[in-house]
């Protein structure tokens, strides 16, 4: 029997952070937590991480796509907030950023973690940004880093 089982060091590792500024005070909390994970956990070289800002969780997909397609990286990592409000923005924001990713990860040959935050209210949210729910942007590095590992296993 063969078991591929992946370590999250990932030192030679090429990572995009692609963040969302709309609810930046959030946004700022996952890419803190992503850019320590990837520095401290992953061992990721400053000079191979790539920080790409975008005005919303809509804009994510077609800039994910476009850094995929330049070959240059071995994972692309999303963060965005999105919070539910009065009207069914939520949704169509929520479900389009959330579909386009998949889409995106499910059409290239590198991992594309979701880091986007769908929640009902900024309490959740600011829970789910390094307070009582730990630090989504840096679980979301740690599938990336981990998934690099293992594509290159499954590759190799």
């Amino acid at each position: 029997m063969k078991v591929i089982k992946s370590m999250v060091a990932a030192p030679k590792a090429r990572i995009a952070v692609v963040v969302a500024r709309f609810n930046h005070f959030i946004s700022n909390s996952l890419l803190e937590g992503a850019i320590d994970t990837l520095e401290r956990v992953g061992q990721v070289a400053k000079e191979n991480i790539t920080v790409v800002w975008v005005p919303g969780a809509y804009e994510l997909p077609l800039t994910i796509k476009t850094l995929v397609e330049t070959q240059k990286y071995d994972a692309v990592i999303a963060l965005a907030s999105v919070i539910r409000g009065a009207t069914p923005h939520f949704e169509y924001v929520a479900g389009e950023c959330s579909a386009g990713l998949s889409n995106v990860a499910m059409t290239s040959n590198i991992p594309v973690a979701f880091g986007v935050l769908t929640t009902d209210d900024l309490e959740q949210a600011i829970e789910r940004a390094g307070t009582k729910a730990g630090n989504k942007g840096a679980d979301s590095t740690l599938a990336a880093l981990e998934m690099v590992n293992v594509i290159q296993a499954i590759k190799g």
